[in-house]
């Protein structure tokens, strides 16, 4: 029996993957896999930037407080002194690398401030930050002979030594990899596995997120018995472009930290009547006053405006927005554009611990798709480039620490992947309409605004596709999209049963049964023992 081995296998190749993979490249040999192609994480769709205290006005343990008010009573507290602490150095690792942000004429950093902050600190790369420091760790990736990078390869589970092998001490032994050309499934065996599959967005029927952010990662982990926790967290950015084929195409906080404001179908400025911060407050305020204002006013958006400000300034700060929004026939430099909420970040995720340690031995998450305890129940703007580049760093770190030792496999055990009595899928017809109806369930009953009723409805639909899934799952031989759709709708539940466990509201959870907050302040852990269908 032959197979694959790695010293460190890492799936996903967004900020998080590839600053961690970076960092360990020099000691052991590095394996980064991606299910489409580097460029399609949403590292390359954050526009907005980096928070990090670098201003002599500013300080740590205001950035600090800022997240405190963000998290609404859910930060660990350790972990955002922590993070916010070693932010500055973080800024200093990406600029060795080779990333440049914007700086003024005084060779000081041009700061942008947004939603939840209390001042600039917000660190960018004109208005697309996500894909100028992808570019360059990528870059930086595929020149180091330490990393091997591999396109269109999909994890299909994680290989644990329980669940495979019968062992009575459990721990991740690699990962089974879908090679999306030829659909054959082979195992990568490796000391350390990491998850760094980001987010899980596409379970709504309007996201920011690209077709990627399937939940890969949580659906993987929750199946190998790691804890989940907060999952009923999911942040709409308030401001993604309404129109049919602006496909997830998102207008940047950044333009409201710039004095752009929102406008309801009547002209009327209304959040100066929500929050004292106006459309500076945090998202989960902002993403609930549009809400409420589209339904009070039975338009299908509300419109952004930063029209006001100079026409030199808005072409200089925002190029690729005005050329965007001028591709859908809006002119951004002189008139308002319609916008609306959409699912846009995952603030729950795997467990870790504060060096990025999952509760199974050998599987570290970082990124979108850990709860590390950062961002509570709402995460602040620019916080979660931070969190990536953050958890990367700490991650590296534990493992360049430790020694590493190949796992070992039983001399009468298999690795094959066993496909039975599986068939070629015939039917993607089924995965199609299956596909389409989880979200749009979710995005009916699971979304801004939830009740207890909403979440019953959810439950039970979400219950009979994942029977539908798991039934045709085992009877075919599995591809990119059936996996996507297994995981998506095993994500789906969790959400909905997170939501169902949290009695109040709080961040981005609003439930009209529960509208008032606890005075206890919980996590929601969803536990492996817990019945899927």
């Amino acid at each position: 029996m032959t197979f694959e081995r790695t010293d460190i296998l890492v799936l996903g190749g967004g900020l998080a993957g590839l600053s961690f993979a970076l960092r360990v490249a020099g000691r052991h040999e590095v394996t980064v896999v991606t299910k489409t192609e580097f460029p399609a994480s949403n590292t390359w769709r954050a526009q907005g930037g980096i928070a990090a205290v670098v201003a002599t006005e500013d300080s740590f343990d205001r950035h600090i407080s800022d997240t405190e008010a963000a998290g609404a009573g859910l930060v660990d507290q350790e972990v955002v002194r922590k993070v916010v602490e070693t932010a500055p150095e973080l800024v200093f690792d990406l600029e060795a690398w080779g990333v440049e942000f914007d700086r003024q004429d005084q060779g000081e950093y041009d700061l942008g401030r947004e939603g939840g902050h209390t001042l600039r600190r917000v660190l960018h790369v004109g208005d697309v930050t996500g894909p100028g420091i992808g570019r360059v760790l990528l870059e930086r990736a595929r020149e180091h002979p330490g990393i091997r990078l591999i396109e269109h390869s999909m994890a299909v589970d994680l290989i644990t030594a329980r669940r495979r092998f019968k062992q009575r001490e459990d721990r991740c032994l690699g990962a089974y990899l879908l090679d999306t050309g030829s659909n054959r499934i082979e195992p990568v065996l490796a000391p350390v596995t990491v998850l760094a599959t980001g987010g899980s967005g596409k379970v709504y029927l309007y996201t920011s997120n690209p077709d990627v952010a399937t939940g890969d990662g949580v659906a993987m982990a929750y199946r190998a018995g790691c804890s989940v926790v907060n999952m009923e967290f999911t942040q709409f950015h308030p401001t993604c472009l309404y129109h049919p084929e602006a496909k997830s195409f998102l207008i940047s906080e950044a333009v409201r930290g710039e004095g752009g404001v929102l406008l309801g179908e009547d002209g009327r400025r209304f959040m100066e009547d929500v929050h004292e911060m106006a459309e500076l407050a945090p998202r989960d305020i902002v993403a609930r006053a549009i809400d409420a204002e589209i339904k009070r006013s039975g338009s299908d958006c509300v419109h952004l405006d930063i029209s006001h400000k100079p026409d030199a300034f808005i072409r200089d700060r925002f190029p690729t927005l005005v050329e965007a929004c001028a591709r859908y026939g809006f002119d951004m430099v002189h008139e308002p554009v319609p916008v609306v909420p959409a699912a846009h970040y995952q603030c729950g995720g795997v467990w870790t611990d504060q060096k990025g340690r999952t509760d199974l031995p050998g599987l570290y998450a970082i990124g979108e798709v850990a709860f590390t305890g950062f961002h509570g129940a709402n995460r602040m703007a620019s916080n979660s480039l931070l969190e990536c580049v953050a958890f990367g760093a700490f991650a590296a770190e534990d493992v360049l620490e430790a020694e590493l030792k190949a796992p070992s496999v039983p001399a009468t055990g298999r690795l094959d992947w066993e496909y039975g009595d599986a068939v070629p899928p015939d039917e993607q017809i089924i995965v199609a309409h299956n596909w389409d109806e989880v979200r749009r369930v979710m995005s009916n009953y699971v979304g801004i605004v939830r009740s207890d009723r909403r979440l019953e409805r959810a439950e039970r639909r979400i219950a009979n596709l994942a029977q539908e899934v798991q039934e045709y799952y085992w009877g075919v031989i599995p591809n990119k999209d059936l996996l996507e759709l297994r995981n998506l709708v095993q994500v789906a539940w969790l959400v909905v049963q997170s939501a169902k466990r949290r009695k109040e509201s709080r961040g981005l959870h609003y439930t009209i049964d529960h509208p008032e907050t606890s005075p206890v302040a919980e996590n929601t852990v969803v536990l492996p023992a817990a019945h899927y269908p």
